[in-house]
């Protein structure tokens, strides 16, 4: 895709590389000792900012954020930003607390970062005004924009999700409840300019539907370690060429979400193992996640070889 200027608004930003190209979420190295492998996660991020994603968004969910303290979260924001060298945006995640969610957007706008992906909030259920009092004292606290995100415990009600996009700041919602009617309301209730995309667990699969809705932005796990699959995909499902989509889901996806299935913390493990099926310095997980088993490694691998095979792309 052409790079993406953000001396201008980021929002407008964002939206340009929504409509180019996946949402990529990179995987952050680790050795395996379980230390941070800087290096190797500047030569992984490397490989996958050539393939075109719309935007990156390190330090999130796939890229382990809540495994790492602020010094590593500044390292690999840092790099990002350095390796991303304005091509497109660079989206951070933040996340616990307002209080510590703060600390990290802090760290995020010294590393250059152009705006933030709100994760769910630690571990208690928040009534409706609290989740918009969270996203009020982040916004007050940064000059950086806010995407909310909706998964797990989060979940915005129609007049709570009102109230949070006329909070300075708050650009766009990412959703990962897959509830169609609840996200219908919200695209209905948002401002024109409210930017929305699909952050469901191997997304691909219910994007034809989010699209159906008003929302054909995505994010994709999948694009962490086989982007000629991710590209594929997000090029058939653009033109209309429902024959390669399907093919796509039935031989590839909807298999890589059965394994996924398996185990609890599969959606980031999976992701690491094929990454380093591939020769990626991806390095293992971090406790409490865990490496696929020897068997639903060897699956991976003969999952992982079909769906290069269909899109023509080498193991």
């Amino acid at each position: 895709m052409v790079g993406v200027s953000l001396d201008t608004d980021v929002a407008a930003g964002l939206r340009a590389g929504m409509a180019g190209g996946v949402l990529s979420f990179p995987l952050t190295a680790f050795h395996d000792d379980g230390s941070l492998d800087l290096d190797g996660f500047r030569a992984y991020l490397a490989g996958q900012l050539v393939t075109g994603p719309g935007a990156v968004f390190p330090a999130c969910g796939t890229g382990e954020f809540f495994s790492l303290d602020e010094d590593e979260y500044r390292q690999v924001v840092t790099a990002t930003v350095r390796e991303a060298a304005r091509r497109m945006p660079v989206v951070a995640g933040v996340g616990y607390g307002w209080a510590q969610a703060l600390r990290f957007a802090r760290i995020a706008e010294e590393a250059g970062a152009d705006a933030l992906l709100v994760l769910p909030h630690y571990l208690v259920t928040a009534p409706q005004e609290g989740l918009v009092a969270q996203l009020e004292r982040l916004a007050a606290g940064t000059r950086l924009p806010l995407v909310a995100y909706q998964r797990g415990q989060v979940a915005y009600g129609t007049e709570a999700f009102r109230r949070i996009t006329r909070i300075p700041g708050v650009i766009g919602l990412k959703d990962g409840h897959s509830d169609l009617d609840r996200l219908q309301r919200l695209t209905l209730a948002a401002p024109d300019d409210f930017l929305f995309f699909n952050g469901a667990a191997t997304a691909e699969i219910q994007a034809r539907a989010y699209a159906a809705v008003g929302v054909p932005a995505y994010s994709s796990a999948v694009h962490a370690f086989a982007p000629e699959i991710a590209n594929a995909f997000f090029t058939a499902l653009r033109t209309d060429d429902d024959a390669v989509v399907d093919k796509l889901l039935r031989d590839f996806y909807v298999p890589l979400v059965e394994l996924r299935d398996r185990t609890p913390g599969y959606a980031v493990s999976l992701v690491k193992a094929a990454a380093r099926l591939r020769g990626r310095p991806a390095g293992p997980v971090r406790a409490p996640l865990t490496d696929p088993s020897a068997a639903d490694l060897a699956d991976l691998r003969t999952l992982l070889a079909t769906g290069l095979d269909l899109v023509g792309a080498a193991l």
